[in-house]
Order: structure tokens, then C-alpha cells, then sequence
């Protein structure tokens, strides 16, 4: 018997509570890590990598449902938090240009996908949710109750929020600005108890509606809808520990990167190159809608490129505080083009599908 065999019996024949004590400690050791190189989303990258590396040597783990499901939910409380209400203002003042700029990325976005399903890279589904532009989580998260692999999808929207992030960067930088100097984190901030318990009843209880009338992604959408009902409709204050939402990102990965095997890492690797293809294409055309910002709207070249950059609002947020572009426009283009990929996201999907096997 090869030592490869013989390690992955010794890692199969590990007790549940040896696994999951391995799997949070390394993925500690990996989130800081990514942490300290600042990539975006590193909370939920580093645990990721650890359950793919645990599950690709034989050290399963079963990820209890409810475990997960709430982990949707308080990602749905962040996202509906950090909605400013002036960003229905801005989009009111300039609708034109968000309109434009939001549609014009998406349908790029589709069409990339639409050649992938149709070169048939990924199976189903997948290829578009993978495309999509923003909302990495909620796309993943959404993909399997639409028929799409949540690995696969995973494997692309990462990949490109990193490529985004990088490319942010580097752009920020041709200005003077270094977005890797940001604020260190409160981990564990005084917060109302009270305030804590209503987000979270507000949160489960949506979900649990939603739950009851059988919409796809309940978990999340649901949560999502009711905070922003709660807090723009009755002025209500949504209060997260930060603590909290590195619980619910270290869930999710786990969740995702369970569920890899070596078949879907070799699938992933043979088609590393073309996924990379696509997602430079996407940034180039966006490149080339921020340069029409600037020669016809009038807009400042920085402010452009991270409005109109393909998803990694976190650290594209990050980048826009620490410099002088118009962070309202920003983060209104950015956010508009989430809601618009959230709701025409299912519907999307099923319609290049049908269209290309049809």
C-alpha cells in the first residue's frame, strides 16, 4: 500500500472532534495569514482552503445544515447594514449613468457567461452564477437552488474577487493611494444586547417565512429583504458584532469547501486558464465603460474605475475611504449592480441556459 493510501486511512479513521479542532485552528492560521496580505475576504477564504486541503486528504467533516443556514442569514444582516440610505438619493440624481453603467456590466458579464455554457466548461448553471459580477457569496450561496455547483461557482467568483481586488490596487496606486492602510478591527465592540437579539429575530424570522413559502435561497434572500424592510421602512438599527460575521464567513467556507473532492479540483485546474480568460476580458470592458464615465459623464478616472470594477465591493470600499474620489457614487454603483444581480440573477441564469441548449 502507498503512503499516500496509508495517510488518507490514518485521516479517515480520525474522530469528528480531532477534525473540526484541526479545521478551526488552521483555518485561524490561514484567515491571519490572508488577513495580513489584505485580501479581501480572507475570513472566508482562509477557512475555505483549510476544509478543501481537510476534505482533499481524507479528513471529512459533515457540516450540520442549520449550522450553515444561519450563516446566510447574518451575511444577509451585513449586506442590508451596510446600505446607506443616501444611496437612494444618488441613484436618483444620476440615474442615467448608474443605469448604463450597472446594465452595461451585467450584460457583458452574461455574455462571457453565455460562451462559457456554451463551450460547455462548467456543467448546467454554473458558468453563468460564476460570472456574474459582485455578490461573490450570494452568488455562490444562491447557485445551488438553481442548479448551478456552488464549488465551481465559488472557484470562479473568488478567483475574480481576487483578480479584482489586485487590479483595484494597483490602479489605486497609479493615484498615490494605498488602500492596505485601513483600521484595525473591534472585534468584540459594547453593543445593546437587546439590538443584537431583534437583528437576529428579524433576520431568522424572515428566513423562516420564506422558508415556509418554498423561495429558492431562503436562508439568505430572506434575511436580506427583512432587514431592509426593518431598517429603511421602520428606522430600525441593525447591530452585528463583528465577531458575529467572522462565525458566519468561517461557516460558509467550511460549507463550500467541504464539499470539494479531487475530481472537482482537477475539473477546476484543467480549466483554470479559461476562467482567468474570461475574467480579464471583464475587467478590460469595465475598464472601458470607466473610460466613458470620464470622457462623457465628466467623472474622475479613480472614482470611475472603482464604480464600475466587477464586484469586491469590501475592498473596493476600502480603496474609495482612504483617497478623495466620490465614495457615495461609488458604493451606489457598486451596491445598485448587487441588487440588480440578486434579482435577475435566477432568471438570468435559466434563460441563457435554455437558450443555449435549446
Amino acid at each position: 500500500m502507498s503512503s499516500n493510501h496509508r495517510w488518507l486511512r490514518r485521516a479517515a479513521a480520525m474522530p469528528p472532534a480531532v477534525r473540526w479542532l484541526v479545521l478551526v485552528a488552521g483555518s485561524l492560521l490561514l484567515g491571519w495569514l490572508l488577513e495580513l496580505l489584505h485580501l479581501p475576504a480572507a475570513l472566508l477564504l482562509g477557512p475555505m482552503a483549510m476544509a478543501i486541503a481537510m476534505a482533499l486528504s481524507g479528513m471529512s467533516f459533515r457540516m450540520p445544515k442549520l449550522a450553515f443556514n444561519g450563516a446566510q442569514a447574518v451575511i444577509g444582516v451585513m449586506i442590508a447594514s451596510n446600505m446607506p440610505p443616501s444611496i437612494f438619493s444618488e441613484l436618483a440624481a444620476q440615474w442615467p449613468i448608474f443605469a448604463l453603467g450597472i446594465l452595461a456590466t451585467v450584460i457583458a458579464s452574461a455574455a462571457l457567461g453565455a460562451l462559457m455554457v456554451r463551450a460547455q466548461i462548467f456543467p448546467g448553471t454554473t458558468a453563468v452564477w460564476g460570472s456574474s459580477p459582485g455578490a461573490a457569496s450570494v452568488m455562490v450561496l444562491m447557485s445551488e437552488s438553481y442548479g448551478g455547483d456552488m464549488r465551481l461557482v465559488a472557484f470562479m467568483q473568488y478567483l475574480r474577487v481576487v483578480c479584482v481586488a489586485l487590479a483595484a490596487t494597483m490602479v489605486a496606486r497609479l493615484f498615490g493611494v494605498t488602500p492596505a492602510d485601513s483600521q484595525s478591527v473591534d472585534w468584540f465592540p459594547a453593543l445593546s444586547p437587546l439590538a443584537v437579539l431583534a437583528t437576529l429575530a428579524v433576520a431568522f424570522g424572515s428566513a423562516w417565512i420564506c422558508g415556509l413559502m418554498r423561495i429558492p435561497g431562503a436562508s439568505f434572500l430572506g434575511p436580506l429583504a427583512g432587514c431592509l424592510i426593518a431598517k429603511f421602512g421602520f428606522g430600525m438599527p441593525l447591530v452585528l458584532a463583528p465577531w458575529m460575521l467572522a462565525i458566519a464567513y468561517a461557516l460558509v467556507g467550511w460549507a463550500i469547501g467541504g464539499r470539494f473532492t479531487r475530481e472537482v479540483v482537477a475539473y477546476a485546474a484543467r480549466n483554470f486558464l479559461r476562467v482567468l480568460g474570461s475574467i480579464v476580458c471583464l475587467l478590460l470592458i469595465c475598464s472601458g465603460f470607466a473610460a466613458i464615465l470620464v470622457f462623457f459623464a465628466g467623472i474622475d478616472p479613480l472614482t470611475a474605475y472603482l464604480a464600475t470594477s466587477p464586484g469586491g465591493a469590501d475592498s473596493v470600499a476600502i480603496i474609495a475611504a482612504s483617497t478623495n474620489v466620490d465614495v457615495p457614487f461609488v458604493m451606489a454603483m457598486q451596491i445598485g449592480r448587487f441588487l440588480v444581480v440578486v434579482l435577475t440573477g435566477p432568471m438570468l441564469a435559466k434563460a441563457i441556459v435554455r437558450h443555449m441548449s435549446g
